[in-house]
């Protein structure tokens, strides 16, 4: 065999901006579909199938009473991250009243960096689904959690592991084909 001529390797040079340009393509393609799953903020939480965060943490309405993570523990339940501030929170609002009235799980409400009053007032407004709802003022609670924002929500089984986490606001979907699922994991789990 000879060698290639000078004219035949630029020839082969010319296709190279153009693979260059379909791989570009394909990544731009890829990125999009990706783009398409509905669960893509959903990040995974370091706590899933480890103990739930201790913490003691003073109760809304009763704000002299304090509430600890061993008192929640015996059943499972769901904790809702949430804030007055949080326009999200108001969104998800409604599907989280239907499922606390479903009463398939305990929701503690877990109302993150607001003033008393504007929490308070916020629930007179909306209505409260919470079996009970406890303060983290100051968000020092949140931290050991990993919350970063809000609405996040915590599955949590009854000996205190965290199952499932949630970033975002709550679905109907988000519950139909996660949570509720994952509490019948759970159900089958503690047979």
């Amino acid at each position: 065999m000879s060698d290639p001529s000078p004219q035949s390797s630029k020839s082969s040079m010319r296709w190279v901006p153009l693979l260059i340009v379909a791989a570009l393509g394909v990544l731009l393609f890829a990125g999009v579909m990706l783009s398409r799953n509905p669960n893509r903020e959903a990040l995974p939480s370091p706590l899933i199938g480890k103990a739930a965060p201790a913490f003691r943490l003073p109760v809304l309405h009763e704000p002299g009473r304090m509430v600890t993570s061993d008192d929640l523990r015996g059943a499972p339940y769901l904790l809702n991250v949430w804030g007055s501030w949080c326009p999200a929170c108001r969104d998800e609002h409604p599907v989280l009243t239907r499922f606390a009235e479903s009463k398939r799980l305990r929701v503690i409400g877990f109302n993150w960096k607001d003033e008393h009053a504007d929490a308070m007032r916020w629930l007179e407004q909306f209505g409260n689904p919470y079996f009970m709802v406890i303060a983290d003022y100051d968000g020092k609670v949140a931290i050991d959690w990993g919350i970063y924002g809000a609405p996040e929500t915590f599955l949590v089984d009854g000996k205190g592991i965290v199952r499932w986490k949630y970033v975002g606001p709550l679905t109907d979907e988000v519950i139909r084909d996660e949570l509720l699922p994952k509490i019948d994991e759970m159900k089958v789990a503690s047979r």
